[in-house]
């Protein structure tokens, strides 16, 4: 499992809101801290990707799904950069 210094829950949530309220919560953390993102929305994983390959302050530095009580949530690391 990845380190991480805060929790993002966007269960529920539809694209683009885990990525809109994602963005919020990074620019709030220190440098080099870690945003754990709790998702229900499969695209979420493709939107971290390419969020993380277009953003100039952060990075992806991991990804997972879980399955809890028969329901697959999408888990994203995202570091702050700058």
């Amino acid at each position: 499992m990845t380190s991480f210094d805060q929790t993002l829950d966007v269960k529920g949530a539809k694209c683009p809101m885990p990525l809109v309220k994602s963005r919020k919560a990074i620019g709030d953390l220190p440098v080099g801290q870690v945003l754990k993102v709790v998702a229900t929305d499969r695209g979420s994983v493709a939107d971290f990707q390419g969020w993380a390959k277009t953003a100039k302050n952060v990075e992806l530095v991991g990804q997972e799904t879980v399955n809890e009580g028969g329901q697959d949530l999408y888990l994203h690391f995202i570091k702050r950069t700058a």
